[in-house]
């Protein structure tokens, strides 16, 4: 069996999505660009607390606190949007809202990933990666 995955940001937010279900507070997930620029989007926007990049021998790792010992998580969902066999594209006046602005919607644009309120203040819109509320 291989660590290979189709989809690397699905797997992503589904270990997430399960760390939260069963009360743990880190994740420690395989390195990618795209992962690290998703957690980083997550940080900014003060859905998890912090995320560091590890390397262990030969390869890096990426170390996700999800929220402090004692505490709730921020996230109570987190969902992908675009998979590989059905992409979802919008234009700039169709980036949803999530939640009457309580939650994010992660896209990939010509200026890299960004926030929906990003991407509307920069007038771009792109492929909708994931929805976190």
């Amino acid at each position: 069996m291989s660590n290979f995955t189709i989809d690397p940001v699905a797997d992503m937010l589904a270990r997430i999505r399960n760390a939260i279900l069963v009360n743990k507070n880190v994740v420690i997930l395989p390195h990618s660009i795209l992962k690290e620029q998703v957690a980083k989007l997550l940080v900014e926007n003060n859905f998890i607390d912090s995320l560091v990049v590890k390397k262990d021998q030969n390869f890096k790792y990426l170390h996700l606190t999800l929220n402090s010992e004692g505490t709730n998580p921020r996230i109570s969902e987190i969902k992908k949007l675009s998979r590989p066999g059905k992409r979802l594209y919008v234009s700039v006046s169709k980036i949803p809202k999530v939640r009457q602005g309580r939650g994010i919607v992660i896209l990939s644009t010509s200026k890299g990933l960004l926030t929906g309120e990003d991407a509307r203040k920069q007038k771009v819109g792109g492929e909708l990666i994931c929805q976190v509320i």
